[in-house]
């Protein structure tokens, strides 16, 4: 037996008792006479005690940090009690050791707290899973797990596994590719989602499935991104928008009442697409915190009247200007104000500058373009702000697209700044009523806001075929975001034929490409596929929300790094040159960047 117990178990009733304790030496602190231990595993820590008598042992067999080790000894209250973990009460007073393996010396200290750099805990990720910080996201991964499982299984779904060997029908980012030996010349692709495979699983007849799935896109990263990362993939038949906001609404309260104990009341908010542009500059708003965006001018309309008629060139040129009441901070000084431009001057945000306007709290305004505004010009920006005295408004004006996200990513910064974004603070909302489709400027073609599966409403079904439409289109999507993070998103499906083969058309396809791409689907549609549709939640992101970090890497035990590399086992490599002309493939020098 090599363990009678763990390292996190014994209290303080458990003195006297001999036990057997097996684990990782974390520190080794040397008294004179007397040596303390503390030893790991993933249940906690246990402080060792070689007294004067036994600590002679460890001359013959010195012992460093991360050494397996394996003691034997008698349970004993500690005089000098630690209160910060668990097990702090006692203490082991070793009677014999045995080392069961040696270490070298880490590279990092695995501790709470690590020297270690991001690389370098990626190299030796195997080391860094050891420390408790990240053995709580690994624990904390498995708690969701469990919890979605528990809730999917009472509610009647059943898991079904799809493949991950499929056909390419890219979906918006670059498919992986894998070649086939047995089929020289042709290729798998790993799957970006289970899509078509839960539709077909609805024309089979099983009405409410669910997959706890891998799916793959080879995109650019970024903190909540990974080129695998994992879904809570669900679909069901005979059902309208409604019913699945419904089930899944319940789905997020019960894990986060079984995960973090905690209970959100009533109906979660919705709000729709077009409002959530306006008010907060993207799709998933972050609602913790109010301080929506003034729209005074949006492609070219002016909607406040105290820019009517200006003579600024900067207002007028712009195809939007967009702006923030910030409450309370008509204190910020100039080095604030300095600082909050050069921020939004970044390549990240790109604004060419910023202009603001403090309401002091006597009822008097300062604005950076004071000689363009007299104060009743003034005092009207700041009502069509609601800018209260005491408040700033900061102000951005340029082309649309880009004011719009500049402002939006400018009003998470001061929320930040200002405390307003507590990470324990859950706020749930559905984004709902998408555009079906959206124009790509570069392409010069319409294409599919969330994929070509999506419907659209009844009532713009008619549209699909009008080109001059297009943007006039919302579909039955709906996205779950929390404190501004998409967890997850999904949509009534298309189920008849003949309305695929029109969303077909309109992105472009005619009928010979949208049989070779999706024959399958086309023709399982005329076998009486039920209406149904479904959601995938960001399993990765939903774990990293409830856990209060950015990153989903602390939540997944080997992630790549931004440039898509496993740092530990350094892969993506190359192959034996064998290996490739198996699947008669040759490599091409990649092309070098201007």
């Amino acid at each position: 037996m090599y363990r009678s117990h763990t390292c996190g178990e014994l209290r303080i009733e458990d003195v006297n008792k001999e036990v057997t304790l097996a684990g990782w030496v974390q520190t080794v602190r040397k008294f004179g006479s007397i040596t303390f231990v503390d030893l790991r595993d993933r249940y906690g820590i246990t402080q060792l005690l070689f007294n004067e008598e036994f600590n002679k042992n460890l001359d013959n067999e010195p012992i460093g940090r991360e050494y397996v080790i394996q003691v034997i000894g008698k349970v004993l209250e500690r005089s000098n009690k630690n209160n910060k973990i668990p097990t702090g009460e006692v203490e082991i007073e070793v009677t014999s050791f045995k080392i069961l393996n040696k270490s070298a010396v880490p590279p990092f200290t695995i501790e709470e707290d690590t020297d270690g750099g991001e690389e370098l805990l990626m190299k030796y990720r195997y080391l860094d899973l050891r420390r408790a910080p990240l053995q709580r996201s690994m624990f904390l991964r498995h708690k969701v797990n469990r919890a979605v499982r528990s809730y999917l299984d009472n509610a009647g779904f059943i898991e079904i596994e799809t493949p991950y060997l499929i056909k390419s029908t890219p979906e918006g980012a670059r498919d992986f590719i894998v070649p086939s030996s047995m089929n020289k010349g042709q290729f798998y692709a790993l799957p970006q989602s289970p899509q078509t495979f839960k539709q077909l699983l609805m024309v089979s007849g099983y009405d409410k499935y669910y997959q706890i799935v891998k799916c793959f896109r080879d995109e650019a990263l970024r903190a909540d991104r990974q080129p695998e990362f994992t879904q809570i993939d669900c679909e069901m038949s005979f059902v309208e928008q409604e019913d699945i906001i419904q089930a899944f609404e319940e789905l997020t309260k019960y894990v986060l009442k079984e995960v973090n104990n905690l209970e959100i009341a009533g109906a979660m908010p919705r709000m729709t697409w077009e409002e959530a542009m306006r008010d907060y500059g993207n799709d998933k708003p972050d609602i913790r915190f109010e301080m929506k965006i003034a729209n005074c001018k949006v492609s070219n309309t002016v909607n406040c009247k105290a820019l009517e008629g200006l003579d600024f060139k900067v207002f007028n040129d712009a195809e939007s200007i967009l702006a923030i009441a910030v409450e309370g901070c008509e204190d910020y000084t100039r080095k604030q104000i300095d600082e909050l431009t050069e921020w939004v001057k970044r390549p990240q945000i790109g604004m060419s500058g910023m202009i603001y306007m403090k309401c002091n709290a006597d009822g008097t305004y300062k604005s950076s373009i004071d000689k363009f505004l007299d104060d009743e010009r003034k005092q009207q920006l700041a009502e069509f702000c609601n800018a209260k005295p005491g408040d700033i408004v900061f102000i951005l004006a340029g082309g649309e697209d880009l004011t719009r996200k500049a402002i939006s990513e400018l009003r998470l910064e001061m929320g930040k700044r200002l405390g307003l974004r507590n990470p324990n603070d859950y706020k749930p909302l559905w984004v709902i009523d998408f555009p079906l489709l959206e124009h790509d400027e570069e392409e010069g073609r319409w294409v599919a806001r969330h994929h070509p599966f999506t419907s659209p409403k009844k009532e713009h079904l008619e549209l699909l075929g009008q080109p001059d439409k297009y943007g006039e289109i919302k579909a039955y999507a709906y996205d779950l975001v929390i404190n501004g993070t998409e967890i997850g998103g999904g949509s009534i499906r298309i189920h008849e034929r003949d309305v695929q083969e029109k969303m077909f058309a309109a992105l472009g396809m005619d009928k010979e490409e949208a049989n070779e791409r999706f024959g399958f689907l086309l023709g399982a549609f005329e076998y009486g596929a039920p209406p149904h549709g479904g959601i995938a939640f960001g399993f990765d992101r939903l774990c990293s929300l409830l856990g209060g970090k950015e990153s989903i890497r602390d939540f997944i035990a080997f992630p790549k790094n931004n440039a898509g590399r496993d740092m530990m086992i350094d892969a993506p490599s190359k192959v034996d040159a064998s290996q490739l002309d198996d699947l008669s493939i040759s490599v091409l020098e990649p092309k070098k960047n201007n």
